[in-house]
Formats: structure tokens, C-alpha cells, sequence
């Protein structure tokens, strides 16, 4: 359960148009010969560090990064939008996470964190278009059903990015690991695939329930990981 997902082994993991931005999506891992210093520069953002933990002074960052990346339950991509690198998106085991304390986990069950780095990438629907995405990757694992995440509780905007995205809200609760209250969000494979994956609203249009373009912003944070087979400013 806990074993890390098959390499791909081209650069990008997942790349699609996204019909409700009309621009491209895609995901490649994170490599940090070549992402050290951007990364650095994102979790460090005024519209991040609310959020995140990781803002560290560069080296001590290189150190903690590198540690994360070796976690085995969490799996780190570079969010790309027509190309150009601005956000930072995890997809974790959630019965391997902390979030497991909190709810009655799968073993299949996936998880997202997410944060946009450039902010002139806020409030452009960029937030809803990486977490479509990143849900359809996480759903070709075939035995996910579920896909979760823990926004901070008081972070509307984050919380109606992840609906547009197709989630749920269910309960609020204390997440001391994250030293925050949170709201678990949840999408189950049949309602994403049948209304909000990309390919629904490309053949369909949006869900009735949501705007045609989302103008949010998601920064969702959690620093952990992936398993299987990430808008506002920190949707954590």
C-alpha cells in the first residue's frame, strides 16, 4: 500500500487542455537540480507562508525538501500552465498520512496538496483547472475511489476551488499536525468522472452547480506526498 508509484518516465506525468481556462495543464516531477530555487521562492511567498511550513532559509530548505521528497507516501510535481512552471502540487497515500487519524481511510485513498507560486496566476481559475487535473492523475490508480484533502477551515476561497473541482465539504476538525482547524473534503471517482473531470466538461460543459470560468485562487498546503498507479493562495 505504501509502495511508491511505477516512474514515468516522460518529463510530463499528466498534460491536458483545460476547456474552462482554454490552457494547457500539466504535471512533471519535481527535480531539484532544477527546482530548488523557484521552490525556495514560492514557499517563501507572502501568499504562501500562512499556509505552508517550509519557508525556510535556503539551506536549511534544501535540507527539509530533500528529506520530504523521500517519503515514500507522498509524490511532488511542478504544476505547469501552458508550459511555464507556478505551483507546487503533492499527491499522498492518505491511509499513510496524519489525515488518516481524522477519518476512516482506504488504503487507496488519495490526497492533494497544492499552492500557486506566481501570484499573477491568482484569481485566474488556475487553482480549480491544477486540482481537476491532479484528481483525474490520482483516479488513473484503479483502485481510488476516493481522492481528499484538508483545507484550512477558514480559507473559503481554497474550499469553493475544491468544489468547483468537484469535492465535498464534510466535517471540520482540529488537524494538529498541520496545527490547524481543517475542513476534509472528499471526490468520489463516479460524480468527478461523470460532471467535473476535464473531459466531462469538455464534452458536457461545467456542472450545472458551477460558474464556466472559476476565477479562484488555492494554496491547500500539507507538506506530504502520493500513492497510486494540487488556489487560491494556499488551499492548506
Amino acid at each position: 500500500m505504501t509502495a511508491p508509484l511505477p516512474r514515468i518516465t516522460s518529463d510530463y506525468a499528466y498534460r491536458r487542455p483545460d476547456p474552462q481556462i482554454d490552457r494547457t495543464v500539466a504535471f512533471r516531477r519535481v527535480a531539484l537540480d532544477r527546482d530548488l530555487g523557484r521552490l525556495h521562492a514560492w514557499l517563501t511567498s507572502d501568499h504562501v507562508t500562512p499556509y505552508w511550513s517550509l519557508g525556510a532559509p535556503l539551506p536549511a530548505f534544501h535540507q527539509a525538501i530533500s528529506d520530504h521528497l523521500e517519503d515514500d507516501h507522498v509524490t511532488a510535481y511542478v504544476g505547469c500552465i501552458d508550459g511555464v512552471p507556478m505551483s507546487y502540487v503533492e499527491r499522498y497515500w492518505a491511509a499513510a498520512d496524519p489525515l488518516a487519524d481524522h477519518y476512516d481511510a482506504d488504503d487507496n485513498d488519495q490526497g492533494i496538496h497544492i499552492l500557486i507560486g506566481p501570484p499573477e496566476y491568482l484569481g485566474q481559475g488556475c487553482g480549480t483547472a491544477l486540482l481537476r487535473a491532479m484528481t483525474a492523475l490520482a483516479f488513473r490508480h484503479a483502485a481510488t475511489d476516493r481522492v481528499v484533502a484538508e483545507p484550512d477551515a477558514t480559507n473559503d476561497a481554497a474550499i469553493a476551488a475544491f468544489e468547483r473541482a468537484g469535492f465535498e465539504p464534510r466535517e471540520t476538525f482540529r488537524f494538529p499536525h498541520e496545527d490547524k482547524d481543517a475542513t476534509r473534503v472528499v471526490c468520489d471517482r463516479e460524480r468527478f468522472v461523470g460532471a467535473f473531470s476535464p473531459g466531462a466538461i469538455a464534452a458536457n460543459g461545467p456542472p450545472a452547480d458551477g460558474p464556466a470560468v472559476n476565477h479562484d485562487d488555492a494554496t491547500h498546503r500539507c507538506p506530504s506526498g502520493e500513492h497510486g498507479d494540487t488556489t487560491p493562495e494556499a488551499d492548506r
